[in-house]
Order: C-alpha cells, then sequence, then structure tokens
C-alpha cells in the first residue's frame, strides 16, 4: 500500500513510517521541513497522489484555546480536502484518551475539534485514543523546570511506549477504517510524579520535584480522567521495560 504520514518527522510519526516501511508498504512523508504544509496547504495535492491510507500524527502546543482549535481544525480540513482530491479510502487520527472528559486544556479543545472534522468528514475513517506515552513525565519537567526546580502535577495515568503506539497506527493504517476505536493503553497505572523521579534518576538528571495541581496540568485532570476504558488494547511494553532500554541507549525518548 501507499500510505502518508502527516507529521512524519516527529516522535510518532516517524516511527510510525519507519514500521510501515518495514512492513514493506511505501511511505510518504507529510511534513512541513520536508515542503508540505497543512496550514497552507501547499504541497498536499503532490504527496496525496495515489495514496491509500493517511495517518495524521501531527501535533501542536498551544497555550490558547482559540489558537489550537483554529490550527487543528485548519489543518484537518486542508488534509480531509487533499484527500478527498486524491481519493484518498482511509484516514487514521491518533488522539489522546480523555479528551472528551477535560475541559480546560487548550491542546485537548484542539484535538476534540479535529476528531469531530475527521468524524464528521468524507473520508472513511479510525480514530484511534491513546493513553500518555511513557516520556509524558520527562516532557512536563521540561515544561516546568527552572533553577532546578519542576513544578508537576500529580496524575495518575496508564503510559504507553511511543513504539508501541506506532504498531498500531502501522497496523490499522494496513486495514479497513474502523470509525471511533477502542482505548489503546500501557500495561498498568503510573503516578506521573513517581515517573518523573525514575526517569530524572535514569538519567542522571537532579531536579526537585513540586507535585502541584497548579501547575501546567489542573485538577480538572485528577483520578481517574485519563485512564483507559474497561475494552481497551493494552500493549505490551512496561514503564520499567522502557525505562531500562532508555538508560541503556542514553535517549531522552525511545
Amino acid at each position: 500500500m501507499r500510505i502518508a504520514v502527516a507529521g512524519a518527522t516527529g516522535n510518532i510519526g516517524a516511527r510510525t513510517a519507519a514500521v510501515l516501511e518495514r512492513a514493506g508498504h511505501e511511505v510518504v512523508r507529510i511534513s512541513r521541513s520536508l515542503g508540505m504544509d497543512l496550514i497552507t496547504g501547499d504541497g498536499l495535492d503532490a504527496a496525496l497522489s495515489g495514496v491509500d491510507t493517511v495517518v495524521d500524527a501531527t501535533s501542536h502546543e498551544a497555550a490558547d484555546r482559540d489558537e489550537a482549535v483554529a490550527y487543528f481544525g485548519t489543518a484537518t480540513r486542508n488534509l480531509l480536502a487533499a484527500e478527498t482530491r486524491a481519493g484518498v479510502r482511509h484516514h487514521v487520527l491518533l488522539t489522546i484518551v480523555g479528551v472528551d472528559r477535560v475541559e480546560g486544556n487548550a491542546h485537548y479543545a484542539g484535538k476534540r475539534e479535529q476528531e469531530r472534522l475527521v468524524s464528521q468528514g468524507p473520508v472513511p475513517s479510525s480514530i484511534v485514543p491513546f493513553t500518555q506515552f511513557h516520556d509524558f513525565a520527562a516532557t512536563v519537567v521540561a515544561w516546568t523546570e527552572h533553577e532546578g526546580v519542576a513544578t508537576i502535577p500529580p496524575l495518575l495515568v496508564q503510559p504507553i511506549a511511543p513504539a508501541d503506539v506506532a504498531d498500531v497506527l502501522a497496523e490499522i493504517a494496513a486495514g479497513t477504517p474502523q470509525g471511533r476505536y477502542r482505548d489503546v493503553a500501557g500495561p498498568e497505572p503510573q503516578d506521573l510524579v513517581d515517573m518523573a523521579r525514575r526517569t530524572n534518576d535514569a538519567h542522571g538528571h537532579s531536579v526537585r520535584l513540586v507535585p502541584t495541581w497548579s501547575s501546567v496540568l489542573g485538577p480538572e485532570m485528577a483520578g481517574s480522567v485519563l485512564l483507559p476504558g474497561e475494552d481497551a488494547r493494552i500493549a505490551p511494553t512496561t514503564f520499567e521495560e522502557w525505562l531500562a532500554n532508555d538508560r541503556r541507549s542514553g535517549r531522552g525518548n525511545t
């Protein structure tokens, strides 16, 4: 199959493209750095010529709700329109478990708009919700760290390895449209503060963690909000396994 990956230079997009190529698929990488722009639409028609399936693994960090909704809305409309012109038969969307349960988060508002457009759009789709990734704790620390101190919310998450995310996306992309797919999560719940401590220890990174809801993520995410549903698909890689491999490889994200 000829499969396009939007966001192909990102953490998940690059991994998904690699998995698809190893499986023998022809992969088209879509990224602004490669000359295709989802916001202007430049380069999309040429990129999607002859493409059977598109995987949307794009991301966008925005502190403002309106900006996030505008970005994801514009990018998704342009991508779906180009897919329609090219005759694409399957659109696979990477989304997040819990976006429908969190109102105050700008990024989640943008993802909800993206889901809405894909579910109501002209291209048959698979909308695949994943839990937070194993490297999420390190990401939050990087967001908040200042002068050796980082604030971090005491979230309960059930994180998944980025490599497992790529495997699932590639599997679904090679199949038929599923509509809204069941939640996909890692093997077990984790406390984000503890994940951050263990990640910092593994990386030899010295920082004092301050657990607080007065951080980048608020109490609207407390409790089971970010946990998967009972019928979730469970990916195999534990946080401990990922962290051990991460430590051996010397990388911050695996």
